[in-house]
């Protein structure tokens, strides 16, 4: 008598996987930009130069370039316990030694090094974590939350750090204590993942959960052969750069405008908690309306006024307005649904594998952007990106509807 196949079932502790795992998202963006806001401190406290101190952040980029698909291809072949695990166990080793060693500049890059590598094993899991614990019009709220926590990790390092920071009897910044307490919430969150995150529920929540992923490069061949996976690439290395490079650069966009340091904090503070409203919001309504082509056309349509908006409008209502709607609809709508979309018409493909490609393209997108920026200048480079505005317009007018949400059937086939 053959076994027949186990009923899906829906498991209320996804919400407690989905939540051990965002708040390692979380730990992943606070460990990143410990520096950011703190740049000038840094330098007095290490003797160091600007470009040094911004390399603790820019080892965060470059680091994921060379590691993202070798990440994914972890994820996809030992799973999300293995993969996760791995970086939740670095997360918690160099973010520890950042803190025991927090006098050290040599030291700090190496726990920058290490906290970097983690990166791409927590981050490219998103989708493949949705895929194991939630049915199929569940997963985009799913993917939003984890971004929504990315945002948050953001918020609260720009918040914290400068409070955190203390001064000798000299005057001279110290920056170990600030470290320590960044260091033993990191091993709190990544000993709490390690416990609580488990690989899938003991029966799936559909049916696709449990069907075999194509892995590496047979993956990857299949992901290019499908024309929606290769529009979607093209939208996130257009989307996902021009956010990297504005959110980067934001201070020399504030600079031309002759705005203070305090403004430029809320232009680009702004631009993140509209990506939290975003992504509380519209991946849940694309789970409700089972649908993600209009949602990702309305966010690529709001997203081309508001870079118009960031390049020809002058003074500080004005450019907090249009962060504010680039943060709600390119990183809160666009960024969550399309990772899910992605996952979808590229399946078979292992999720994790179509998310490390995604986050890939990004980063190198990122990385020549603001190479432009430094070579031009921030203002033509902004009129650039309103015109990749039309063009990732025109981009999402061309993706067809994800045949999986349409018929609520997880397996369904994406059309060539």
């Amino acid at each position: 008598m053959e076994d027949t196949p186990a009923r899906p079932t829906i498991y209320g502790y996804r919400w407690v996987v989905l939540l051990v795992y965002a708040l390692l998202m979380l730990i992943t963006q606070l460990q990143w930009l410990t520096f950011a806001a703190v740049a000038s401190e840094a330098q007095v406290a290490y003797s160091a130069t600007k470009i040094e101190i911004d390399l603790l952040s820019l080892i965060f980029m470059l680091v994921f370039i060379v590691m993202s698909l070798p990440a994914s291809y972890v994820i996809s072949r030992w799973g999300v316990r293995v993969g996760v695990g791995i970086g939740a166990a670095l997360t918690a080793i160099f973010g520890l030694l950042k803190g025991v060693a927090a006098d050290s500049y040599a030291l700090v890059v190496v726990g920058q090094v290490g906290l970097a590598v983690a990166q791409p094993f927590v981050i490219n899991a998103v989708t493949r974590v949705a895929a194991s614990w939630f049915p199929i019009h569940e997963r985009a709220t799913a993917v939003g939350l984890a971004t929504l926590a990315q945002f948050m990790g953001i918020i609260v390092v720009m918040i914290l750090s400068p409070m955190l920071v203390t001064t000798d009897s000299a005057g001279v910044p110290e920056l170990g204590g600030m470290l320590t307490i960044y260091g033993i919430v990191s091993a709190v969150v990544a000993v709490g993942t390690l416990v609580f995150l488990r690989e899938r529920p003991p029966t799936p929540p559909q049916a696709d959960a449990e069907e075999e992923r194509l892995l590496s490069w047979s993956a990857l061949r299949h992901m290019l052969a499908q024309r929606d996976m290769r529009l979607v690439l093209g939208l996130f290395f257009l989307g996902l750069g021009v956010f990297n490079a504005t959110s980067t650069c934001v201070d020399q966009l504030c600079e031309v405008q002759h705005l203070s340091a305090d403004d430029t904090g809320l232009v680009g503070g702004v631009m993140l908690i509209g990506g939290v409203i975003g992504a509380a919001i519209i991946p849940m309504l694309s789970d409700k309306k089972r649908k993600r082509r209009p949602f990702l056309i309305l966010a690529m349509l709001l997203t081309t006024p508001a870079l118009v908006g960031m390049s020809l409008t002058v003074g500080f209502v004005p450019l907090v307005a249009a962060s504010t709607v680039l943060g709600i609809f390119l990183l809160g709508g666009g960024a969550p649904v399309g990772f899910q979309y992605a996952a979808e018409v590229s399946f078979p493909a292992a999720e994790a594998v179509s998310q490390g490609v995604i986050m890939l393209v990004g980063q190198v997108s990122g990385v020549l952007f603001i190479l432009a920026i430094d070579a031009i200048g921030i203002m033509p480079m902004m009129y650039v990106f309103a015109g990749l505005g039309v063009l990732m317009v025109l981009i999402a007018v061309m993706m067809r509807e994800s045949p999986r949400i349409l018929t609520g059937d997880a397996s369904a086939a994406p059309r060539d």
